[in-house]
């Protein structure tokens, strides 16, 4: 009886996989939080087809996209992993959105409305709302997406007001701090805007903020999701193709 042997990608990827869990239920723990209330997003963008399928033998199940070409392809290329949950969490052209809207099941990056409108006007009937998150510019960078935490409620408003939306919470991109202080600091508002949605919306439950850089940050200021890409599929190759 022959073993199968598993490539040193598969394999490195399922242990980085493993370690990066592993580091996220530790800063749960030492943040005195419920076991299982942070969830990991794996940002695959590009990664080919091999190491989302590393990934997913390995029991990870969210995976997130910021090109929309390769986030469809994707999405039709692995279809028969009916459980995959599909996150686009890229800036979305208006030119694009429908592609957005007819496949995604996740979009972290609303701020515009515009963009918001288009999508629950392109989803596909018969699909379940497509979940939302609003993207905030907490640093205020010209050169970040994000609306103003002061827009934050208009965007809300409107936001139920879209039958195929469902709003689920706020997204981030911070500029990098220099200390674990400083990251916290600049969650500090986001956090409590999301804690107000939270009380007056049970819908509203997820706080999308933490990269490899400020992790223990954000989950400490109560992040529920997030995003991690190069520790668990190395540094990513803009030339591969998926």
């Amino acid at each position: 009886m022959s073993m199968k042997v598993e490539s040193p990608e598969v394999a490195d990827i399922k242990a980085n996989l493993a370690q990066v869990t592993e580091q996220i239920d530790q800063l749960v723990q030492q943040s005195r939080r419920p076991q299982g209330s942070v969830r990991l997003l794996a940002v695959s963008k590009t990664k080919p087809l091999s190491a989302l399928s590393a990934a997913y033998e390995a029991g990870q199940r969210a995976f997130g996209e910021n090109y929309v070409q390769e986030a469809v392809e994707k999405y039709h290329a692995l279809s028969h992993l009916t459980d995959i949950e599909w996150h686009f969490i890229g800036p979305i052209q208006s030119n694009k959105s429908r592609l957005i809207a007819e496949t995604m099941h996740w979009v972290h990056s609303i701020d515009r409305e515009k963009i918001a409108r288009r999508l629950s006007e392109q989803r596909i009937e018969g699909l379940p709302p497509l979940n939302v998150c609003i993207q905030v510019n907490i640093s205020g960078e010209e050169s970040k997406a994000g609306i103003a935490l002061s827009d934050v409620d208009g965007m809300v408003a409107l936001i139920k007001t879209l039958p195929n939306l469902r709003l689920r919470g706020l997204m981030a991109i911070p500029a990098p701090q220099e200390s674990h202080a400083a990251q916290c600091a600049v969650y500090a508002p986001l956090v409590e805007a999301f804690v107000d949605l939270s009380k007056s919306d049970s819908m509203i439950d997820t706080l999308s903020i933490g990269m490899s850089g400020d992790l223990a940050a954000a989950i400490e200021s109560g992040s529920t999701m997030v995003r991690v890409g190069t520790a668990i599929f190395g540094e990513r190759d803009y030339s591969a193709k998926a």
